[in-house]
């Protein structure tokens, strides 16, 4: 029902991928239950633990963070991560959904609420908001007697609403400008599978590739390998002028704008840029990335290490693909979100993320002086 009304109201055929749940992704989404569910417990792990001259022993110890408020667009299957990594955790979740994916997250949520009951747990630990208007919205983010942290999902406007209007803390899951380097010493044959991989594999997407940069001294040779094979599956290129120059025309290259060069396109598109050092590959990244994921396909291990030190990104790759950035890829069984903020959480948030930490003090008398 959710996939019929996208489709009358001409939603992408990104966003219609999002919403879809066929066999195998319900399948996937019941995997990463059972997954989290077999992964080690944080609550009570004791972080460190130390005895002082007096005699006090002092540990500081993984606690739950409390009620966590989620809100998020179109893709149900974070309804079902969510709500598992909180219940893990001993936290309570208030989800709100997208109007796109209510009837979905609606099913998920009960089927979810009749397991907490089945198990003797309490139903409301997981709430879902049937209402996805905006005041929705607000409403949550100003509820800071309640609720403890909130973390939203979604485009630039959702994620400005909340910040604007919290009261409580907030990690950001905000939008993914991946941007893939193509250095001088790039494996052609690597190069090309990365940057398909990257963006064609699913481009609706946070983590697939939303820029490509070629070194100058590789583009010849890279560059029209990479635009054919791109072309072959239906992208279109939006090049500066130097790529346009050097791949000539095609009725799939365009000039990039300015602005193709921070939009998350979530689609077939991909701005393409040729620069000419390591240098001004990661000034590109830091002017016009989202500080979510980005990667280096080098053979040459000095850039390489240079690149994974010095670009201030979440997660950063050498010679792998950006669609790795994901907690059932990283062995989290499932993720809130990716956060692209730096405290207190950054890159896939999972089970240790949505825990905080409390200090527990054990004496026999002692007083202080």
């Amino acid at each position: 029902m959710d996939l019929e009304a996208a489709r009358a109201a001409g939603l992408s055929t990104a966003m219609l991928d999002r919403l879809r749940l066929d066999q195998a992704r319900l399948q996937s989404m019941a995997d990463g239950v059972r997954t989290v569910a077999e992964l080690p417990d944080p609550v009570g792990e004791i972080l460190k633990r130390w005895t002082r001259p007096n005699g006090i022993e002092i540990s500081k110890v993984r606690v739950p963070i409390g009620v966590v408020g989620i809100i998020y667009e179109s893709r149900p299957n974070v309804t079902s991560d969510a709500a598992v990594l909180c219940t893990k955790t001993g936290n309570a979740t208030i989800l709100r959904g997208g109007s796109e994916s209510l009837r979905s997250n609606l099913a998920i949520a009960t089927a979810l609420r009749r397991g907490l009951a089945a198990s003797g747990l309490p139903e409301d630990a997981i709430l879902l908001i049937p209402r996805t208007d905006r005041e929705a919205v607000r409403h949550l983010a100003q509820l800071d007697s309640y609720v403890d942290l909130i973390v939203p999902r979604g485009g630039t406007a959702l994620i400005e609403a909340v910040v604007a209007h919290a009261r409580m803390p907030v990690i950001k899951h905000y939008h993914g400008v991946c941007i893939l380097f193509l250095d001088r010493a790039a494996d052609p044959e690597m190069a090309v599978s990365i940057a398909v991989n990257a963006k064609c594999q699913r481009p609706g997407v946070c983590n697939a590739i939303e820029t490509l940069l070629v070194h100058r001294a590789a583009a010849l040779e890279l560059l029209p390998r990479v635009a054919q094979t791109m072309w072959e599956r239906g992208v279109e290129l939006r090049g500066d002028a130097e790529t346009c120059r050097l791949l000539g025309g095609h009725a799939q290259l365009r000039p990039a704008s300015d602005e193709d060069w921070t939009t998350e396109f979530l689609d077939l598109r991909l701005a393409v840029k040729i620069v000419g050092d390591l240098d001004e590959a990661i000034g590109h990244i830091e002017a016009h990335g989202s500080h979510h994921s980005d990667a280096i396909v080098t053979e040459d291990a000095a850039s390489a290490e240079r690149f994974l030190n010095e670009v201030d990104s979440a997660t950063v790759y050498w010679n792998a693909s950006t669609r790795f950035t994901d907690g059932s890829e990283f062995g989290f069984g499932a993720e809130i979100g990716i956060s692209t903020d730096k405290l207190h959480a950054r890159g896939p948030m999972a089970l240790e993320e949505l825990t905080t930490y409390k200090y527990v003090i054990r004496g026999d008398g002692q007083v202080r002086g």
